[in-house]
């Protein structure tokens, strides 16, 4: 979620601001239309507890807390559901280019959502000069940074070790798209929303599952590559006037970004297509149990997150939101579906 056009800056300016028990757990396929990949049952992958399910629980509810870690030092919203028997799932939420934590947490609804279904949701902001934004860029000290992140909380909360994800918008969906090939030892799967990359430098050591949402008429984020026709109209990360956003989108198309993952993920045959809804189309493959993507194109949708309309940004600068689907229910259904089947670290 990209904040607002030239003329809208001092909105941002004046801005301050389930369970996943073994037994509790389906068992889950995944049909891919031309394909059937069938995964392991969720109750199947016994959970690994982290170093805090031996530490005083931390609250339940949600709080900021402070973080510093690789020279960078931020805050994070911490939400955890009312208190379980059993090790938590995890997921982090990050935010858009311009977009504060807090305009993340409130637009994604990630953190509710894992009061009411069972998993803790980490929102994180590093404090730097200008604007909000990451470097996803391969060994940043941002990157170290969320790493650093993810222990500390697996070391001060009980989290499942298996269930680790991550989620992002825009920019943040770039640094997902980071972490899960700089981190794809930890990371059980990850959802991007508005801005699945693919890089050239990307190396996993397993098949990382991934689920996009992006809209055909993103006009910061261009589906068919590179930035859109309003990137213009945003400031430059110290401030000043900027002809486009830095650390941007690389060229590929979205659809080729999708089947890029695909081959790293051992998936086979061609796409296919099936409409979901009257305004979205699921892209499938032929992927192992492990190693599913999907894409989920939104006909006409702009630089949002489905199923949750902006909460800052005017409709002119980042188009139109479905509500065909919520991406948040979505990616919590298919992150349940892809716990991390091999060793787990913490």
């Amino acid at each position: 979620m990209i904040e607002n056009a030239a003329s809208s800056w001092s909105v941002l300016r004046g801005t301050a601001r389930a369970m996943i028990a073994a037994a509790a757990l389906a068992a889950t396929t995944l049909t891919a239309v031309g394909g059937t990949a069938e995964a392991a049952p969720a109750n199947s992958v016994a959970p690994v507890e982290s170093s805090g399910c031996h530490a005083p629980a931390a609250p339940s509810g949600q709080s900021t807390q402070h973080f510093s870690a690789a020279g960078r030092s931020g805050t994070y919203i911490r939400d955890l559901p009312p208190a379980a028997n059993h090790p938590l799932p995890l997921v982090f939420d990050l935010h858009g280019y311009l977009e504060l934590a807090v305009l993340e947490h409130e637009g994604s609804g990630l953190g509710p959502y894992g009061d009411s279904h069972g998993f803790a949701t980490i929102t994180p902001q590093i404090d730097e000069p200008g604007w909000p934004r990451w470097d996803f860029s391969p060994n940043s000290a941002d990157v170290s940074y969320l790493s650093q992140l993810m222990s500390h909380v697996e070391a001060t909360s009980c989290i499942d070790l298996r269930r680790v994800y991550v989620a992002g918008l825009s920019m943040g969906a770039f640094t997902t798209s980071s972490l899960a090939c700089q981190l794809s030892d930890r990371i059980a799967a990850v959802a991007s929303v508005a801005g699945l990359q693919n890089f050239t430098w990307c190396r996993t050591q397993r098949p990382v599952p991934v689920v996009a949402f992006h809209g055909t008429a993103d006009p910061l984020v261009a589906y068919g590559g590179g930035q859109g026709v309003n990137a213009r109209y945003l400031p430059a990360p110290d401030g000043g006037s900027s002809s486009g956003a830095q650390n941007g989108p690389g060229p590929t198309d979205i659809p080729a970004n999708a089947a890029a993952w695909a081959r790293r993920n051992g998936c086979t045959g061609q796409p296919v297509q099936r409409k979901v809804a009257a305004d979205v189309t699921l892209t499938t493959y032929q992927c192992p149990a492990d190693g599913t993507v999907e894409l989920y194109s939104v006909l006409g949708g702009g630089h949002t997150w489905p199923g949750h309309a902006s909460i800052v940004s005017p409709t002119p600068l980042v188009g139109s939101t479905t509500t065909s689907i919520d991406a948040t229910a979505t990616m919590w259904d298919f992150f349940q579906a892809h716990p991390l089947t091999g060793a787990a670290h913490g």
